[in-house]
């Protein structure tokens, strides 16, 4: 689905991607680690298009994509949910995020209706993104906070906002930074419950970024491992897990007989 060969990325004279390359395949959750500083989010801004990489490329489904901007990379099928709560609309309801999300991913624009009968096929494609966005908020457990504004719900729902609206777009692969920082045990189950019914029940392919390495373990089925912008192990989470490297740069000594 998604393949990063060899990209690297500097801001000014720091490397903050290094001769990266991973895949993510069809039907997948890929996992990937590292401690603060290793370069996870700055790789998924290379693959969302946020960041524009010094050297290297972006495949998706066989085709370059290194030099598109993000809302193309949108509309191709590349969801992304954020870090932090910051890049949901919080003055805007719960309904109105997730129908954002629906309607930013749409190939077609308000303005490529304009024509004959322009009010009646705008008004048809309303009506169906607002069926989705219904469909999406039931998924996601959202009902009850529907009409409410993002910013007046506590952190978790918000984190949960913020992968229903990625969704709501339909897309072909989700990119997901670190969506249970910040949680609660609960609600970080909750989450990973969404994880397994995307990937089983939808079939999504997840590019999954955490620090919670049991949520890798039990979520991912590969690993890649990052420290200090480059790629340092990718494999199988329990071989990886015990991988010398590993420990050594990420993990620590403490996790040596795992």
């Amino acid at each position: 689905m998604i393949a990063v060969e060899k990209v690297s990325l500097a801001f000014g004279g720091v490397w903050a991607l290094r001769d990266v390359s991973i895949r993510l395949d069809e039907g997948e959750v890929l996992g990937v680690v590292g401690p603060n500083g290793a370069g996870k989010s700055s790789l998924l801004n290379v693959i969302s298009g946020f960041y524009k990489p010094k050297a290297g490329r972006v495949v998706y489904m066989g085709r370059d994509i290194t030099h598109l901007p993000p809302h193309k990379r949108a509309k191709l099928g590349i969801g992304r949910t954020f870090q932090k709560t910051s890049e949901v609309f919080k003055h805007m309801t719960v309904l109105e995020n997730v129908m954002l999300g629906a309607i930013a991913a749409q190939k077609e624009s308000f303005l490529d209706f304009w024509g004959s009968m322009v009010w009646i096929k705008w008004a048809k494609k309303e009506v169906e993104v607002l069926r989705w966005a219904e469909e999406v908020i039931d998924f996601f457990e959202l009902y009850a906070y529907r009409h409410k504004p993002v910013g007046s719900l506590p952190y978790g729902l918000q984190k949960k906002v913020d992968v229903a609206r990625a969704f709501a777009g339909k897309p072909k692969v989700l990119l997901m930074d670190e969506p249970m920082s910040g949680l609660t045990r609960e609600e970080r189950e909750d989450v990973a419950r969404y994880i397994i019914e995307m990937n089983h029940v939808f079939k999504l392919p997840i590019v999954l970024v955490e620090h919670d390495l049991g949520a890798v373990v039990d979520l991912a089925r590969r690993v890649v491992v990052m420290s200090y912008g480059a790629v340092v192990a990718e494999g199988k989470p329990e071989a990886v897990l015990r991988d010398p490297a590993v420990q050594e740069v990420y993990m620590g000594k403490a996790l040596a007989g795992v």
